[in-house]
């Protein structure tokens, strides 16, 4: 399959996710809000004849969503409901 890779579009295989361990980072503000975040993996393409010079890996590109939610927020933030 064809992918985006530094800036040039190359051929990739695209590698099954056998296994999933998505933990939440928590921030907590100066003002008081706590927000949690985490990194979704959708896909990954290993690309085809790239591979990273230091250590000698396979490059991969990935296809990711970011989820970001408000856990607790001072009540002088919050709008009226």
């Amino acid at each position: 399959m064809k992918v985006m890779y530094n800036g040039k579009l190359v051929e990739g295989t695209e590698v099954p996710i056998d296994e999933s361990n998505e933990k939440w980072s928590e921030f907590k503000f100066a003002d008081g809000t706590v927000v949690r975040c985490k990194v979704s993996l959708i896909s990954a393409i290993r690309v085809d004849g790239e591979y990273d010079p230091a250590t000698g890996y396979p490059a991969y590109a990935m296809n990711m969503v970011p989820t970001i939610a408000v856990i607790e927020s001072p009540e002088s933030l919050r709008k009226k409901v």
